[in-house]
């Protein structure tokens, strides 16, 4: 397929900011609207760019979830959004959450929440533990896993 002069250049600066970063196929199609190519041009630009593997959502979706897992301690339910934003499909992002260990995810949480719980200015228990149940839910951890972490932490 053959681009035009302005659908060239959008095509060469999305290869090149694919190149230095993983990209997903939905934050690359809002740069090429940014830059002002049609949606037409747009998708075309984004089949050459997945033929030619410089975007692969799937491979986009692993590595943001261990980014966001192990760099910024975000849940599955944050991260989730995130990928849902990007227009990464429920099977991918599903597929990339699973890769986190149970015990692993359990654990980094109940080190946010001890970690929390230390600074926590609160001589009433109820406050103290609704205050860490915020919080984790801010981080995008599950209810039903904040709450026996939070209880956990309180009982140490």
């Amino acid at each position: 397929m053959e681009f035009k002069d302005q659908q060239k250049r959008a095509y060469q600066r999305a290869a090149a900011l694919c190149s230095r970063a993983e990209k997903s196929s939905g934050g690359i199609i809002r740069k090429l609207t940014e830059w002002g190519v049609s949606d037409e041009e747009a998708q075309q630009i984004l089949d050459r760019l997945i033929v030619e593997k410089f975007i692969d959502d799937e491979r986009f979706a692993q590595s943001y979830v261990q980014d966001k897992f192990k760099f910024n301690k975000w849940g599955k339910i944050k991260i989730s959004y995130q990928l849902r934003f990007d227009k990464i499909t429920p099977s991918v992002i599903d597929d990339a959450l699973a890769k986190i260990e149970d015990a692993v995810y359990r654990k980094v949480l109940f080190d946010l929440v001890l970690e929390k719980n230390k600074n926590i200015k609160s001589s009433n228990q109820y406050d103290r533990k609704a205050k860490l149940f915020r919080f984790a839910q801010g981080r995008g951890f599950e209810a039903d896993l904040i709450s026996s972490v939070v209880d956990e932490v309180l009982r140490h």
